[in-house]
């Protein structure tokens, strides 16, 4: 285990269990799964152009960096349930690594869209490492409910702003057709497919 305050330049993949800190504290393991928020500046907001921005740039590294099993944008922050992939070199991607690429990207294209510069994104984030498949099914329908809970629509199908995994990853869909998420947490398998 290493512990370690952020600041410095340049990632190294994550190959043991770290914890870094600023105002929280942040933990990475290998092949572990997280739940994700990371709000906007005090006083800023996303228009629905600006939501679809941030959303296009979570799913930029799906599949490359991390996988994304669900994602959603609001209009003040993201919640995402995403696993770093293994990179070719040994170890895991850097959570914090990835997020600043989305955040630093997003900020960037939302101030050339509003003709302006400052700070879109707070710094922290919160993560949580999901620990079991009862969690990872209750972060799930979290992310998926979130717009219906704040009166953002009818029903999650309708909010553009929400990302899902195929069919067969969805929480409800294990119900239907006897899916486990089990082997995600038992043998630490990606399901980047």
């Amino acid at each position: 285990m290493s512990i370690t305050k952020s600041g410095g330049t340049g990632f190294q993949p994550v190959s043991s269990f770290k914890i870094t800190r600023r105002n929280l504290p942040h933990w990475q393991e290998p092949e572990r799964i997280y739940f994700i928020t990371w709000r906007c500046a005090k006083e800023q907001g996303l228009s629905p152009e600006e939501r679809t921005t941030v959303l296009e740039a979570v799913r930029y590294w799906d599949n490359r960096k991390w996988t994304v099993y669900a994602a959603v944008v609001m209009p003040d922050h993201v919640h995402a349930l995403v696993q770093p992939l293994i990179q070719s070199k040994g170890g895991t991607f850097d959570l914090a690594e990835i997020l600043h690429s989305v955040k630093s990207f997003s900020a960037h294209q939302i101030n050339r869209q509003r003709e302006r510069h400052g700070s879109i994104w707070q710094d922290e984030r919160f993560d949580r490492i999901v620990r079991d498949e009862m969690e990872f099914k209750e972060k799930w329908e979290y992310i998926r409910n979130n717009p219906v809970k704040n009166a953002l629509c009818e029903s999650p199908e309708k909010y553009p702003w929400l990302y899902e995994r195929a069919w067969w990853h969805r929480p409800e869909a294990c119900a239907t057709r006897k899916v486990s998420f089990g082997f995600i947490f038992n043998r630490g398998l990606n399901l980047s497919s």
